[in-house]
């Protein structure tokens, strides 16, 4: 196969920050994707429906001219969220999902949740509503090493608060281990997982074998190869639960090349020839589409796009810029070390 057609793929969790950074790397993902989820972390939050609206109108405004995108907007869960503002941002069709940062798990996240008894109330209303709880799924304790903290959470926050809340829609985002795979399989229709690009591409040796790689440092970090080749086997098994949720995440270098680097990888540039090239190597690129266009568009009551992109392979490899320039410093691309063949034609 040398060319492959989809419907306009949406990317179902994607960092855009603001200000500079935001109108440097919008049009990066707006080339390709139709639509995305956008995460609320900004400084300060995005906690209320007059701050996603605000929110939106910077994105829209950022947009260059001729480029269609539509933002899908959520708010950021905290101990004083109210649940009666969640419900009208729901009703307006403004906001489509709320996401739970456990305090401290990330960038951003110091305004998230400690006391989950204190959010019950939230969690009660967005079951009734359905309004999905998007969750970056680690645990925080000093005590859990940093490669156990998803499975941690699976078992101490995520089981207990989905059977204290019975019928809330729950996303695990940017799963990365067997453990998260294996529980998503396990469940009800009423709960899908993301996964990203790079940890369908890199495990915790890349980052580290060899001297430290900081562009290829994420939350939650990249783990041994059996998770990542689980995580392979659900992104291209056509199973409705699993879709991509990029958690693209610009960061300036100067920011990534630290004593104390930033977590994320830069991957909306590339993402769609690398997922090509992934998709090939494990004979499934005829569920790609799904993965990236259907599925989760399905899960959030969005109908799929009707415009189509191309994808073609040549012979030589495709060429990606290194680095993105922006008002607020140059972010690196997502590098995955192999030569990549795929590129988005059209």
């Amino acid at each position: 196969m040398t060319q492959i057609t989809l419907r306009r793929p949406d990317d179902m969790h994607l960092h855009l920050r603001d200000g500079a950074m935001l109108k440097a790397v919008l049009p990066e993902t707006a080339r390709h994707f139709a639509r995305a989820i956008i995460m609320p972390n900004l400084v300060p939050p995005v906690v209320t429906a007059r701050d996603a609206a605000a929110y939106r109108e910077r994105i829209l405004a950022a947009l260059p001219e001729g480029m269609a995108f539509e933002p899908l907007m959520t708010l950021y869960l905290t101990e004083a969220t109210d649940p009666a503002d969640v419900a009208v941002a729901h009703a307006s069709g403004l906001v489509k999902a709320v996401k739970l940062y456990p305090a401290g798990a990330t960038t951003n996240s110091a305004s998230g949740v400690r006391d989950f008894d204190k959010v019950r109330g939230v969690l009660e209303t967005m079951a009734e509503i359905g309004l999905p709880l998007c969750v970056h799924g680690e645990v925080t304790d000093s005590a859990i090493d940093i490669f156990d903290r998803e499975a941690v959470f699976i078992d101490r926050v995520l089981d207990p608060i989905r059977r204290a809340t019975p019928g809330l829609r729950v996303v695990m985002e940017h799963i990365t281990t067997k453990d998260g795979v294996d529980y998503a399989s396990a469940q009800g229709d009423d709960l899908a997982a993301t996964i990203t690009t790079h940890h369908l591409i890199i495990n915790r040796n890349h980052i580290l074998a060899g001297g430290i790689k900081p562009h290829y440092y994420c939350l939650p970090v990249a783990k041994r190869e059996e998770h990542r080749l689980a995580l392979r086997a659900a992104a291209t098994s056509g199973a409705a639960r699993f879709f991509l949720g990029t958690d693209s995440a610009p960061h300036p270098d100067a920011l990534k090349e630290h004593a104390c680097g930033c977590a994320g990888c830069f991957t909306a540039t590339n993402t769609m020839a690398l997922l090509a090239h992934v998709f090939e190597e494990e004979g499934a690129m005829d569920r790609l589409e799904t993965f990236t266009s259907l599925s989760g568009a399905a899960f959030y009551g969005l109908p799929a796009n009707e415009d189509r992109i191309t994808l073609e392979k040549t012979d030589r490899p495709a060429s990606f810029p290194a680095k993105i320039d922006t008002g607020a410093g140059t972010v690196t691309v997502f590098d995955p070390g192999f030569p990549v063949h795929w590129s988005v034609s059209c």
